[in-house]
């Protein structure tokens, strides 16, 4: 008879039961998304019950962000998901596969050889780092040569794009990526690319520019270009030149006095207007609002003024001219005017756009998205995002592997060849991790609608004899030289797939015990008291 030590309100699920849970919550997590892996995968389309906002979208770690789990082992997928995707930006859907698949070759050892989970642990360390040696020795490093490692950044960008929406156009949006990466010198701030969607179009008018676009106007009767700007970046109030009568109270006893309150205001603005005039500048965006009188002052002035340019817009302008936000206007030596070659107003689509050519800081450069509905420009959005997540890694760990499930392989092989040397129980554990490892290509191979299992036993064989470059080439499910077909990764995204997998599911083989409380509310803790 068990005695009940927790209060009410605490479940507790023991030894089997806690491991079958995190198993069987690990392992759905697992299948839900990896129909959506390779360049064959499917979409899940989300759709809030609260509002009608829907989602389309084949990113793992956005698939998994939108939807409520309650089983806490399928939380720590999904927080291994979000790190890859702060981490590398790309591979979410694989490092959330691996880790179920790990999962489900573990609880196969626990059913059938009643073997402990830390020996299971244990095999599972040896083989990680079996596999991290192996794919090392395999990954290639060209970027001593400046055109082959261009279009290594082509082939990554072209390996990612392929498995989302943007596969149609994808030698388009490869160029269009790794051209905007380039331009940031190695730095992998992406603050730097702007990304606007304009619905309208196809996605394969989407553009690259080489400058900095606001979606503002200038305000009326100014010149719709600027050569050689000064500008001035503020945060502050222009919209107080007249009293604001609603909330206020007033107590005048003549409507001569009304209208002094309201010549006094106006001399204030005036008197503001002319400090920032002290600056020199013949630019100034404000983040606020610039109501008629500052507005006509500015074109008076010769100054050219754009209102509202929202917090993102007014930050990154800011960083790409060089300049800085101010707020007060006092000390006009001490501020760090921004500066561009021009400024000039554009039409895209339907719509009038700010364009700011010849920033300072020269890494700026927009992207331009068109698309057809919403939904579309959002997914090409993360599809772009993380393409260029991984590009921009990529020119800091220039190092590459080839995809199509090869490295997965070539890891397998070395893992298998680590298990003949292992004694015991864990030599067990050791040949299931080679065994997740294949499941990559084998899900690659089923949601391509081949056959996986002769497929990936062709692949087994070419890699085990040797032939370390072969893959599987998706589009007429064959086995093929993966370095002609330029179907490359980047080495930084596959080691981070195996390692936060293998983590992920040695935490969960820890687990040998559940316990779920409710929050304590006030009537618990009178309880206690």
């Amino acid at each position: 008879m068990s005695i009940p030590i927790f209060g009410d309100q605490v479940t507790e699920e023991r030894a089997e039961n806690a491991r079958m849970s995190a198993f069987v919550g690990a392992i759905a997590v697992g299948d839900l998304v990896k129909t959506t892996l390779g360049p064959k995968g499917m979409d899940k389309l989300l759709q809030s019950a609260s509002n009608s906002s829907s989602l389309v979208t084949n990113d793992g770690a956005t698939i998994l962000k939108s939807i409520p789990l309650d089983n806490p082992a399928a939380k720590v997928l999904v927080n291994i998901s979000k790190v890859q995707d702060d981490e590398v930006g790309d591979g979410t859907t694989s490092v959330t596969v691996l880790s179920a698949e790990l999962l489900r070759e573990a609880e196969k050892l626990v059913e059938q050889g009643r073997i402990h989970p830390q020996t299971i642990i244990e095999g599972y360390r040896i083989a990680s780092a079996a596999a991290l040696s192996a794919l090392e020795k395999a990954a290639v490093d060209n970027s001593k040569n400046k055109e082959e490692f261009y279009n290594d950044l082509i082939s990554i960008a072209n390996t990612t794009l392929s498995s989302k929406i943007l596969s149609q156009d994808k030698a388009h949006f490869s160029k269009l990526a790794t051209d905007a990466i380039l331009r940031l010198k190695g730095s992998t701030n992406l603050e730097h690319i702007q990304i606007i969607k304009i619905i309208g179009g196809k996605l394969s008018d989407s553009f690259l520019d080489e400058g900095f676009i606001l979606p503002k106007r200038f305000g009326t009767n100014q010149p719709k270009r600027v050569e050689n700007a000064k500008i001035l970046i503020a945060n502050t109030s222009l919209d107080t030149d007249k009293v604001k009568i609603f909330g206020t109270k007033f107590k005048v006893d003549s409507t001569s006095k009304l209208a002094e309150l309201e010549k006094a205001e106006r001399e204030k603005m005036k008197r503001k207007i002319e400090k920032i005039a002290q600056f020199n500048i013949n630019t100034f965006i404000n983040r606020q609002l610039i109501y008629d009188y500052p507005e006509q002052m500015f074109t008076d002035m010769g100054i050219n003024s754009i209102e509202h340019a929202d917090f993102e817009g007014v930050e990154r302008l800011a960083l790409v001219t060089g300049g800085e936000v101010v707020s007060t206007f006092d000390n006009p030596e001490k501020c760090k005017l921004g500066e561009c070659k021009l400024i000039e107003e554009v039409i895209i689509g339907e719509e009038i756009f700010t364009k700011f050519t010849g920033c300072k800081s020269g890494e700026a450069c927009t992207i331009v998205l068109r698309g057809a509905t919403e939904q579309v420009l959002d997914e090409a959005e993360r599809s772009l995002h993380d393409a260029l997540s991984v590009l921009s890694q990529t020119t800091k760990e220039t190092r590459t592997v080839l995809g199509g499930g090869c490295a997965e392989m070539i890891m397998s092989k070395a893992v298998d060849t680590a298990a003949q040397n292992v004694e015991g129980k864990k030599a067990l554990a050791v040949e299931s991790f080679a065994k997740a490892l294949r499941q990559l290509p084998t899900i690659l191979a089923d949601n391509a609608g081949f056959d996986s299992s002769e497929l990936i036993t062709k692949l087994r064989s070419s890699i085990y004899n040797g032939m370390s470059t072969s893959g599987l080439n998706l589009d007429n499910g064959t086995i093929a030289d993966m370095r002609e077909l330029g179907i490359v990764e980047s080495y930084k995204l596959k080691r981070a797939v195996v390692t936060s997998a293998s983590e992920a599911a040695e935490v969960l083989l820890r687990v040998d015990n559940i316990i779920r409380a409710k929050p304590r509310t006030a009537d618990r803790q009178q309880q206690h008291m």
